[in-house]
């Protein structure tokens, strides 16, 4: 009987497609996947550490995967991603079920933990943190087959004060436009409809490739000839270098999702300057002025940090004036985390936890009615949408659940068909018509 391996990962999109990596790896040395983790030989948990309440989730879920070893069959227990990377001593310390530490860049070398496990070892393997995966390396895709994370680079430059990113992924490096490309052919070749490119900074893409200058439109006009390739995502669209021609591809070019995910943090010039972002209020207003602006309209989705420390209660205020003024099409709100070796969390200032709280649901609640207005203005419009289940809905009919073009995986809501037929299969992509705008999801029906 064959090695049966478990898993869990946490985090984002990025740190995914690291853990897939690893299970094609332990695939080709003759593991299979269980998700019953008590039947399983072997556990990898693949952590994240961006904030306090990400570093909390992962020590939680390795101590409860740690009881595998007691009521289960685990043999071996290897902890891999940012955590690892960060507190390395720590955890093989105060956690002595731990077998093996695998870093950020190390995660080609999991097969060196795992002969270390079966010799009765432990390890800790944190090389360089200056690798990233390409084409060549063995994959398993743990998505819906129809829908894939591609990531085109690794690392961050851009040094925000609130952010530990850098000292555990390393600096921003680029992997080729051929090897993406590549990749996405092979995963069109499987079945993959829709691509969603990933990076810390995806508009930054490609400036350690050449003399400074961005390559993503370059890359993104190789990937729009794929075949196969349906809908082309971008998420984490950093402001500084979002340039016209980006703008000008995503309104002319079919293949791209009408979509912009820019991560602003906040608006007020005095909190920018002390994260340490390039961009003042003037720099995005301008820019979001041209998204609003173009033929075509473009989804737009933001992420931002309320109870930065310093944050005034008028800073706060001009930052949700902004949020109705703009009136995102999405958005994702944080509290600020207080993290150990930043700038910012070295500081004095930092602001009450139950501060950060009631500002976090006061911009919450703003965001919830904005999304539903918008969703009502979406009423009577035609889109495409992927479907993604097929759920029983009421009276023995099938509801259809997925998204909208507009609408991206695992950060926004949902659309729904009710009594949708039985001749719709997930991985389908229809033409629909909004019929009804809530809060987070919308209603459709099927256009013939």
């Amino acid at each position: 009987m064959g090695k049966k391996l478990g898993y869990v990962s946490l985090g984002c999109a990025k740190n995914l497609v690291d853990t897939e990596v690893m299970l094609g790896l332990l695939r080709d040395n003759g593991y299979t996947i269980t998700e019953d983790l008590s039947e399983a030989d072997l556990i990898v948990v693949n952590t994240c550490t961006f904030i306090e309440k990400a570093k909390a989730e992962s020590i939680n879920t390795i101590l409860e995967v740690a009881q595998y070893k007691e009521d289960g069959l685990c043999k071996g227990l290897i902890v891999a991603g940012c955590l690892s990377q960060q507190y390395q001593d720590e955890l093989f310390q105060e956690i002595p079920e731990i077998d093996a530490l695998i870093g950020t860049g190390a995660w080609d070398q999991i097969m060196v933990a795992v002969d270390a496990i079966e010799h009765g070892n432990r390890s800790c393997i944190m090389e360089n943190i200056t690798n990233i995966y390409d084409e060549r390396m063995p994959r398993i895709q743990t998505t819906p087959r129809y829908s894939a994370y591609v990531k085109i680079a690794e690392g961050c430059n851009n040094g925000c004060t609130f952010c530990i990113i850098p000292k555990v992924r390393g600096a921003f490096r680029s992997r080729t436009i051929e090897s993406i490309k590549a990749e996405v052919e092979r995963l069109a070749a499987s079945g993959v409809k829709e691509v969603v490119l990933i990076a810390q900074d995806t508009t930054s893409y490609g400036i350690d490739l050449n003399d400074g200058t961005p390559l993503l439109t370059t890359l993104l006009k190789e990937l729009t000839t794929v075949e196969g390739i349906e809908w082309i995502r971008m998420l984490y669209l950093y402001p500084t270098f979002f340039s016209d021609e980006l703008l000008d591809i995503i309104v002319n070019e079919p293949k791209l999702c009408k979509y912009v995910d820019i991560p602003l943090q906040h608006v007020n010039n005095d909190i920018l300057k002390q994260m340490n972002r390039r961009d003042d209020r003037s720099d995005i207003e301008r820019l979001l002025k041209k998204i609003r602006n173009a033929p075509t309209h473009i989804t737009l989705r933001t992420s931002i940090i309320v109870g930065f420390p310093g944050e005034t209660d008028e800073q706060f205020e001009e930052l949700c004036d902004f949020v109705k003024e703009i009136k995102f099409d999405n958005m994702g709100v944080f509290t600020y985390s207080q993290e150990e070796g930043t700038p910012a969390g070295a500081r004095e200032d930092q602001v009450p936890e139950e501060i950060k709280e009631e500002r976090y649901h006061v911009l919450m609640s703003i965001q919830a009615a904005i999304s539903e207005e918008n969703n009502r203005d979406l009423e009577g419009t035609i889109d495409y949408a992927m479907v993604e289940e097929i759920e029983e809905g009421d009276n023995n009919t099938l509801l259809a659940k997925g998204r909208l073009k507009s609408q991206a995986p695992d950060v926004d809501g949902n659309m729904y068909i009710e009594d949708c037929g039985e001749d719709i299969k997930p991985g389908d992509i229809l033409k629909v018509q909004v019929e009804q705008g809530f809060a987070y999801d919308v209603v459709a029906t099927v256009v013939e």
